[in-house]
Order: C-alpha cells, then structure tokens, then sequence
C-alpha cells in the first residue's frame, strides 16, 4: 500500500457499516459502500448525514468539513464497483459463516494483490476465514465497537498466517482513523465477546429465572460497579439477534454448556424484540426514522 490515506471498500451498509463508512469519510478516506439492497444503502446515506449533523452539534474533535464535502467521498454500490481499486477492505455482514465465504470468494479476484481484507467480526475466527482466500497472510480481523465514529479504541485480531506487516498496515488505517487498538490472538470470541457475551447471557438467564428485573440487574452494575451501561442495556445497543448469533457462535465453538443461550433470549429475538433497532428488547425506545 503505498498511499498516505488508502480506499476502502466496506461491505454492509447495516449499522457497523455504516458507522465506518461515516468514521472512514471523516476523516478523509475514499469509501466504496457496497450492500445487496439500494433500500439499505439509502437509509445508510440518510443515516451518515444525520450522524455527521449530530457530531457537528455535539462539537465533535476533527476537521470541521461541511457535510457535503465528506459524503462526496463516500460511494455506494451494489455490485462490488470500485473494488479494483481498494488497499483495505473492511466486512462487516452477518455472524453467519456461508454468508462471510461467499463476500471473501466474491471480493478476493475483484481486488489487487496488497489489498488487506479486515474482518469485523466478533466471534468467527479470522484464521478460518483468511482460508476462503487467496491472501491469508493479508487477512487481519478488525472489532470496531458500536456506534463506531464515537468508540477509540479498536479489538485486532491477528490470525495464523497474518503477517507483520498486515498488522501494520492495520495500524496505520486505525491510527489515520483517530483510534487505538489492542492486538490480540485468533480465538472464538477473541477477548472482548468471549467475557461480554456470557456476561449478557447470564444477565438474561438472572431475569429469566425471575432473580431480578431487567432493571435492577443493569442498576446493580451501574451504581455499585460504575459501568456506564448495564449488560442489558449493552445487548439492547448491540442486538439481541446479534447476541444469540454469538453466543450460538460460542457455543458451537467450544462445545461447552457455560454458552448454551438463554431460553428468554431465543423467545424474545422469534418475537422480534430486536433491542434499539426494533424499538423494544429488555427496554423500551423510540425510534428516529433518518
């Protein structure tokens, strides 16, 4: 990669992707946003315009752009166009492993031999995914925490053959992004989502077995340990479809019961209780429409 500021191509315009794509614009980077639906790469672009307005009235730290000039380097795509010419490519698609094969088959011949392929994943192991490539030493994995343009600090996950200077390169888009990281080894869950998720799992099992409401376990964490969010709060944030595809990740994994999901939240994710994005899960929301 020989440019000071490298194109990248993010894949999934859900809220990760979009969240990068912002974060990526921001801070000067040409993005190529591709998604398989026009529908969500719009609401993706009314959603960035509307972070970008907040960010400007909160008094966000950075180059203050006009809004036009940052969207400009964003395009969005459903077919992949543009890929020739990415030196990163960050995927972000669901936790689902038939799904991820089939972007890195589709993405490997599209781009030029230095583009490093980063995985947001939070629990399939990058080392398994590198092997659907022809690039595995090019392969880093890539946790960005939600909402992305606000979170500093980045999970890295190197996987077996990821290369020095793979890592590297990972580095210097992070640092252009403004943000830390913490490197750690290829493993199910890697550090942050093997302690979180059996955090928020036993959390749900504590209001499944009638132990404590929802709002009592969050306040206990609140008030006596000083977290800004309660576990129930944080799956909310997160997903509470996300949370069981990883926890059944983990699971799955290590064949060990302490990941076995709970009931109340396979009930709630049929019954569509999403979290934030639905407007309900162990709490209620309202929802802004972009």
């Amino acid at each position: 990669m020989t440019k000071s500021t490298p194109t990248v191509g993010v894949v999934g315009a859900g809220v990760m992707g979009t969240g990068l794509a912002q974060a990526l614009a921001t801070t000067g980077h040409e993005v190529i946003l591709v998604d398989r639906s026009e529908d969500v790469l719009a609401s993706a672009e009314r959603s960035i315009e509307q972070g970008l307005r907040l960010a400007r009235l909160l008094g966000a730290k950075g180059p203050r752009e006009d809004r036009g000039t940052v969207l400009k380097r964003i395009s969005c795509t459903t077919d992949y166009e543009g890929f020739e010419r990415a030196d990163f490519v960050i995927e972000n698609v669901t936790e689902d492993w038939e799904t991820k094969r089939s972007v890195y088959e589709r993405i490997d011949p599209l781009c030029p031999p230095h583009c490093v392929f980063a995985a947001n994943t939070s629990v399939i192991p990058v080392t398994r995914i590198a092997g659907a490539t022809s690039r595995p030493d090019r392969v880093v994995g890539m946790h960005f925490m939600n909402p992305v343009p606000l979170k500093h600090t980045v999970e890295v996950i190197r996987g077996h053959h990821t290369s020095d200077e793979t890592l590297r390169a990972a580095a210097r888009l992070l640092a252009g992004m403004g943000k830390e990281q913490v490197v750690v080894q290829d493993s199910p869950g890697f550090v942050s989502n093997r302690v979180l998720m059996l955090t928020v799992n036993e959390a749900m099992y504590l209001v499944h077995e009638g132990v404590a409401t929802a709002a009592e376990v969050d306040r206990i964490f609140k008030t006596c340990f000083g977290h800004p969010m309660g576990p129930l709060e944080t799956a909310d944030l997160i997903g509470l479809d996300t949370i069981l595809q990883s926890v059944e990740g983990l699971y799955q994994a290590f064949s060990d019961s302490k990941y076995r999901p709970c009931p109340l939240l396979r009930r709630m994710v049929d019954a569509g209780l999403l979290g934030r994005k639905s407007g309900e899960g162990f709490f209620s929301y309202a929802i802004t429409r972009p």
